[in-house]
C-alpha cells in the first residue's frame, strides 16, 4: 500500500536533490564531505496560505518544480524509506527554470 502525504494550508513536501559527488575540480567527495543541497523537487503541495478575508491565497508552485530553499528550511521525514523535507512555501527562494 501506498502512503499518500497531502501538506496543510501553505507547507510544500519537497524531494531533496542528490548531493554532488565531485567538486568543480574533479575530487570526488567521501559520503561525511557532501554538503546537504538546498535544491529539490516539489512533490506535493498544500491547499495555499489561508488569508484574514477566509479565502485560500493560490500558490506560485506546481508538482515537479525545482525550486531553491534556506539552508534550515523544513522538517526532515522518512516516508516509506524515502527522505522528504517538509516546509513553509516561504521557506522556498526561487523556481529553477
Amino acid at each position: 500500500m501506498k502512503i499518500k502525504v497531502k501538506p496543510l494550508g501553505e507547507k510544500v513536501l519537497i524531494k531533496r536533490l542528490e548531493a554532488e559527488e565531485k567538486t568543480p575540480g574533479g575530487i570526488v567527495l567521501p559520503e561525511t564531505a557532501k554538503e546537504k543541497p538546498k535544491q529539490g523537487k516539489v512533490v506535493e503541495l498544500g491547499e495555499g496560505k489561508l488569508l484574514k478575508s477566509g479565502e485560500r491565497a493560490k500558490s506560485s508552485l506546481k508538482k515537479g518544480d525545482k525550486v531553491i530553499f534556506t539552508s534550515y528550511a523544513g522538517t526532515e521525514v522518512k516516508i516509506e524509506g524515502e527522505e522528504y523535507l517538509l516546509m513553509s512555501e516561504d521557506d522556498i527562494l526561487a523556481v529553477i527554470e
